[in-house]
């Protein structure tokens, strides 16, 4: 009899581990999906495969045409689960990603240092020679490649210029931050030590081994990337993947997970040129004022985001295997990289899933 029961409840055990074929598997557990490298075809899933709220779509489409986007993707997996365009944009059109593409020389520059070409430790002056700033040569040799990742060089970010006149000591190198386009040293650094221009390296390095387009443009002082909205999303997918193209490791993990979390003691809300949600508090651009909180408390905490002027956006959140893209005009008013627009976008994105 014991030994009867004991094979019955087995029978009911296995039967209960045992998968419905027709259930939904959840989002978050689903294999990911990265799209080729050359063409248009790329997997979706749709909102009612994910049981998410149909009645949340049009309010959110209703309110990114309001504030002047002009694209908007949601990937889930690598799936695209929303891709819209507004004002005469297209799939195929490129768009600027502003400071949203300080990210990509974030990248660049863990990629040479895997390479062995460059180490983020080391001088800046190391790579591009001395006196490319106006300090004296003891306080130029503090600033390492590092403090440019985590805007902590000390220069005056009263300007955005990069010639050496504007380049101002303002405190030494790692005790202040402050917001400044001096990062693009940077990618000179990436030049010198490879021996490559600098979009010659990003697209042998990137761009092509993930199937992104787009050039580097100068606009004024700035080095500024323009893409479609699908390659802006590509280069999201790596990042929730930790680097990791389908089968090939292009950025390290341990560069991707110092980037991505806080970088220095004075913004806890920045890593290596990526903003970090969900810290204890932050500062903004253009700022010295310590804000307590999320940067976008709608937002999930664990998000990590790439954000430019006139609100072009990557969002990248691990606990929703989720990549969002926002590009456009300003939604409001001009700004450098964050406004109100993120949380209440968050609160319509939110209402999808929740």
């Amino acid at each position: 009899m014991t030994k009867t029961i004991f094979s019955f409840l087995t029978i009911l055990f296995l039967a209960g581990c045992s998968s419905d074929p027709t259930e939904q598997t959840p989002a978050e557990t689903q294999s990911m999906y990265f799209p080729p490298l050359t063409g248009n075809t790329w997997e979706t899933k749709s909102i009612s495969d994910l049981k998410w709220n149909q009645n949340a779509v049009q309010p959110l489409l209703d309110y990114l045409e309001l504030k002047n986007s002009k694209s908007f993707i949601i990937l889930v997996n690598g799936r695209i689960v929303m891709e819209n365009y507004f004002n005469g944009h297209s799939a195929t059109t490129n768009w600027y990603w502003a400071s949203a593409g300080k990210t990509l020389t974030s990248t660049i520059t863990g990629i040479a240092q895997q390479e062995g070409l460059l180490n983020i430790n080391n001088k800046v002056s190391q790579y591009i020679g001395t006196g490319w700033t106006s300090e004296t040569l003891a306080k130029e040799n503090l600033i390492t490649c590092k403090h440019l990742l985590t805007m902590t060089s000390g220069l005056d970010d009263s300007t955005d210029d990069v010639d050496p006149a504007s380049l101002i000591y303002k405190a030494d190198a790692g005790s202040r931050w402050a917001y400044h386009n001096v990062y693009v040293k940077l990618q000179d650094a990436v030049a010198a030590a490879s021996g490559l221009a600098w979009e010659d390296y990003f697209n042998a390095k990137l761009r092509d081994k993930i199937g992104m387009n787009g050039n580097w443009v100068q606009i004024d002082v700035n080095s500024v990337y323009t893409s479609t909205s699908r390659s802006m999303a590509r280069f999201g997918l790596l990042m929730l993947n930790k680097g990791k193209w389908d089968n090939t490791q292009i950025l390290n993990e341990t560069y991707f997970n110092e980037a991505t979390t806080t970088s220095q003691n004075v913004n806890l809300g920045y890593g290596y040129l990526w903003w970090l949600n969900g810290k204890t508090s932050y500062h903004l651009p253009q700022s010295q004022l310590t804000f307590s909180g999320s940067i976008i408390p709608t937002a999930p905490n664990d998000m990590f985001m790439a954000l430019g002027k006139n609100d072009q956006k990557i969002y990248v959140v691990p606990s929703k295997n989720m990549v969002i893209i926002r590009m456009g005009d300003a939604a409001d008013d001009v700004n450098l990289a964050l406004s109100d627009f993120d949380e209440t976008l968050w609160e319509k994105i939110s209402a999808l899933y929740q």
